[in-house]
């Protein structure tokens, strides 16, 4: 009896070692589902696709994939024949045609509603209704999978240590060769730090975001509470002080608004704004000062025009015009800058009103996880004649009072940030934040580098050498991880061959772009209830959305309307452009995009 139980057990062992799904079988966005101990069956429905394994396509389907071209080939299209585009930019229809189709293509992209986390593999109300967890694209690798990767590569993955150290630390600085700047650095972590929350505290598969997408909790606060901290309960504003004749924030003091600052910091230097950790580099402090002066702006424009409103209407009010201006800059300066298109994008809800879309939005953790572009970074940080080391910079407000405003943009906008893919580009000075960002991966069992690829409609990479699009890297990483089935998700993106001058790879942008433009155009505001004149007070407020631009926003809360833009490389607009060169006593904003050290944070 002993003998035949030990059997049974080593039986039932074996079989529970011996997840069918962890091959991942089922091929173009079908379900896998387990069928005992050693089957499965994969639910094709609505993939357009059959078979076992999801693999054989519809007839429909057949002739789109015939049709469709790779997306390396549409980012060509759209990355050269200027003279073509700017004829299609110009001709109204062709415009809005396609950035539908953009807008379409990329939203159908992500799940929504929500389907996983990363502690619920399949569907769940859980995992639906949490929104402490952030969504993810893909279910974790089972625990009992053969190895951490699923069933490719090796028992065990490589020391983290040796990850960064042969692959992602710079050696030296690498500019990217779209021009970025350090503008464009600090905006990417000042706009992000309203929905990549992560609670380090529960782990990093839960968020301690209250919203999952863009809100300005960042300008304004996660919770009422603070939110009252920080408001002047007067004509709609914000609070702010006036030094030198310009606004700047409140300090701690003054609000009780909790924020996260050495001992050494000087009380009058303690500036509140909406995120905590904002205090950390004078560039998130930056673009603070920029969005509450814009706030305290609007609000000044809307009570011109509704003298008759009352505090709490100017304010909400403001919010939402301030949310609008936010989308607009992203999608038509942040986002055009990244893709390097002749293609205009436009900010248009009105493209999708007539098509099936959900006006909702959940953070995944995965797009979390591809944002941490921490080579941007440079070496040391320039502004004016000075330079600048990490040590001087943190924690540093004092650099905003001596050089103003208007010397950060014209500064920020001259500096070359770092190019993100291609590796050895990593900052030594955030070698701790990357180390957790693998760890944290790690943690939350994403799959590998080409189960995403395929997840995203890109061929799966075939060889390491695919993937680096060079030797000595590519040998390094088959030796540590033995298949390139089993190459991790995050050190992937950043040893990835980029496209022609270009900033990111291709996984990069073709993960990155689907969860972003999904999460701008499913705000509440871009909705048909919403997107209308009424809503942001007239016709007034509903043109300082649509007239938006990073210019305009410099313009009109920056003395003097410095010039700038994302890039080192693009023309500078004259001064005639200036909307309002003198900023009322508005707000506060400030962005840094050096990422959050000490281990508070590996968000960037």
């Amino acid at each position: 009896m002993l003998v035949r139980a030990l059997l049974l057990c080593a039986a039932l062992a074996l079989h529970a070692a011996a997840n069918p799904c962890c091959s991942n079988p089922c091929q173009n966005r079908g379900v896998c589902m387990s069928v005992g101990f050693d089957q499965y069956t994969c639910d094709c429905t609505r993939t357009g696709f059959y078979g076992e394994n999801c693999s054989t396509p519809e007839f429909m389907t057949r002739i789109k994939l015939l049709l469709k071209p790779t997306p390396n080939t549409v980012h060509y299209i759209l990355t050269h024949f200027k003279g073509v585009w700017d004829i299609i930019n110009s001709i109204p229809f062709l415009r809005n045609a396609i950035m539908k189709y953009v807008l379409t293509s990329r939203s159908d992209l992500i799940d929504s509603p929500p389907t996983y986390n990363a502690h619920y593999g399949y569907k769940s109300w859980e995992a639906f209704s949490n929104l402490s967890y952030y969504t993810r694209a893909l279910p974790p690798v089972a625990d009992d999978c053969p190895t951490p990767m699923g069933v490719k590569g090796k028992k065990e993955l490589p020391d983290s240590d040796m990850i960064l150290d042969k692959f992602m630390i710079r050696r030296e600085f690498i500019p990217d060769p779209q021009g970025t700047n350090l503008m464009f650095a600090f905006f990417a972590q000042h706009f992000t730090h309203q929905f990549f929350k992560t609670d380090h505290k529960r782990g990093p598969a839960f968020t301690k975001g209250l919203g999952h997408g863009v809100d300005l909790n960042h300008v304004y606060g996660e919770t009422l509470d603070r939110q009252h901290k920080l408001r002047l309960f007067k004509d709609g504003k914000l609070k702010y002080q006036v030094i030198d004749g310009e606004v700047y924030p409140p300090t701690v003091k003054d609000t009780q608004a909790e924020m996260i600052y050495p001992p050494h910091v000087p009380e009058h230097l303690r500036f509140a704004v909406g995120q905590e950790v904002f205090g950390l580099v004078p560039g998130l402090m930056m673009y603070a000062t920029i969005w509450l002066r814009e706030h305290n702006r609007v609000c000044d424009v809307l009570k011109q025009e509704h003298p008759e409103w009352d505090d709490e209407r100017l304010f909400q009010t403001s919010r939402l015009i301030l949310i609008g201006e936010t989308i607009k800059i992203v999608i038509e300066d942040y986002v055009q800058h990244l893709s390097g298109y002749h293609f205009k994008l436009k900010f248009d809800p009105e493209l999708l009103f007539n098509q099936q879309f959900q006006y909702q939005n959940r953070i995944a953790a995965e797009f979390n996880t591809l944002y941490h572009w921490h080579p941007l970074l440079p070496d040391t940080f320039h502004i004016d004649d000075q330079e600048y080391s990490y040590q001087q910079f943190l924690y540093n407000n004092s650099l905003l009072m001596e050089h103003g405003l208007t010397q950060f943009v014209e500064s920020f906008s001259k500096q070359n940030a770092g190019r993100v893919a291609g590796g050895r580009n990593l900052p030594v000075a955030v070698r701790k934040v990357a180390k957790a960002s693998i760890e944290q991966s790690r943690h939350m069992r994403y799959q590998p580098l080409n189960e995403y690829r395929k997840r995203f409609r890109m061929k799966p990479y075939e060889s390491f050498e695919e993937l680096t699009g060079e030797k000595e890297m590519a040998a390094e990483l088959e030796a540590l991880y033995g298949d390139i089935d089993a190459m991790e998700l995050y050190p992937a993106l950043l040893v990835e061959e980029p496209r022609p001058d270009s900033i990111f790879g291709e996984t990069m942008v073709e993960l990155g772009a689907p969860f972003s433009l999904k999460g701008l155009m499913g705000n509440p505001i871009c909705s048909p209830h919403y997107w209308k004149p009424s809503t942001f007070g007239g016709e007034v407020g509903f043109k300082i959305i649509n007239t938006a631009s990073i210019q305009s926003l410099i313009c009109n809360n920056v003395k003097g309307c410095p010039s700038t833009s994302f890039s080192v490389g693009d023309p500078q607009p004259t001064k005639t452009v200036t909307m309002n060169a003198t900023p009322s006593h508005s707000g506060l904003e400030d962005i840094n995009p050096t990422v959050l050290l000490k281990g508070r944070s590996a968000e960037l």
